[in-house]
Parts: C-alpha cells; sequence; structure tokens
C-alpha cells in the first residue's frame, strides 16, 4: 500500500519583485493556511516519509510553514526540490512520482501547481470519499490537499483511475467544519 498526499501551494502575491513568475512569495493569508493544513497534516497520521517540492518559491515556502507547524510532533521527512515539479503537467507529475524509489517512501507528499496538480488528482480518482470527490471536481485551491491511497507495492506502479481518494481537504473547509 502507498499513499500520495497532493498539495498545491499556499496562495500568493500577484507579482514578485523579481517580475519572475518562480519567485512570487506567499501572502499573509497564504503564510496562515499553509501553517494550518501542516497543523492539519501532523494531526491526522500518517504522515509523508518523503516530500518533494517545486523549485518555485512559494511551493518551498508552502512546505517551510507546514513543516513548522508539524515539525514538534512527527519524523522530519526526506525532502526534494524537483525541478520537473515547476509548472509540469499531469502526466509529468505522474512521471515523477513514477520514479520515487520504493526504499524512499510509503508515503509521499508533493508540493506543486494547477492546473497540473487538480487535473492530476481528478485523473488518479477511482472511488473514495464522494463527498471528497464532489468538492475536489470543481478545484484544487490554493493550500488545497487531496489524500490518495494506492494498492501497490511500487511507486512505479501508480497509474490513472487506480487511486482510491481517502480524503480532499482545504483550510476553508477546515473552517467550514468548525464553523467558522
Amino acid at each position: 500500500m502507498r499513499r500520495l498526499m497532493l498539495l498545491r501551494h499556499a496562495k500568493t502575491e500577484s507579482d514578485s519583485p523579481s517580475g519572475r513568475d518562480r519567485d512570487r512569495r506567499l501572502d499573509e493569508r497564504g503564510r496562515r493556511d499553509a501553517a494550518e493544513i501542516g497543523d492539519f497534516i501532523a494531526s491526522h497520521p500518517p504522515v509523508p516519509d518523503s516530500v518533494l517540492i517545486s523549485p518555485a518559491v512559494r511551493a518551498y515556502e508552502t512546505w517551510e510553514r507546514a513543516w513548522a507547524a508539524m515539525k514538534d510532533r512527527v519524523p522530519r521527512p526526506r525532502v526534494e526540490l524537483q525541478p520537473d515539479l515547476y509548472c509540469a503537467d499531469s502526466a509529468q507529475l505522474l512521471q515523477s512520482i513514477r520514479e520515487v524509489s520504493p526504499r524512499d517512501a510509503q508515503r509521499l507528499m508533493v508540493i506543486g501547481h494547477n492546473p497540473g496538480m487538480h487535473e492530476l488528482a481528478l485523473a488518479l480518482t477511482d472511488g473514495g470519499d464522494a463527498a471528497g470527490r464532489r468538492t475536489l471536481a470543481d478545484n484544487l485551491p490554493t493550500s488545497g490537499l487531496a489524500i490518495f491511497d494506492f494498492a501497490i507495492d511500487d511507486w512505479s506502479d501508480v497509474a490513472f483511475r487506480r487511486g482510491r481518494l481517502v480524503l480532499f481537504v482545504s483550510p476553508k473547509l477546515l473552517r467550514q467544519t468548525l464553523g467558522e
């Protein structure tokens, strides 16, 4: 069994000081939401033991904020910046996942960007949480987290329509659940 966690980066500033998309940073809400989703992950094990992150500043800052909320409660995962994740489409993302060594991770988190992350989440889904599938069908929002289980022994066997959606959550959904 393998668990895959797809996390879209948190909300960002509209422009970066350099003018480059890759350099956009998290805004105030993004920093808050990334910490909130990190707290959720730490409170709902199992947690990732390996994390692949797009090299965009916003993706890495999302990880840093999420990890800061988790670090006192969970073991540190292996973390790798992966250039191929920047603005990757669903096929590129799937290929990156398939290349993860079976020894490296039972539970993998990927932090990246839409539209590829949303398209991948939709393409992987073959059953699971019905309410989560309906909500995810509309969008994978910033700081949105889609968790899938695969009945496989090796990451190279991950394929479209083979994942069971365990849960879809976002900071907005968490706040709605708490009645805020």
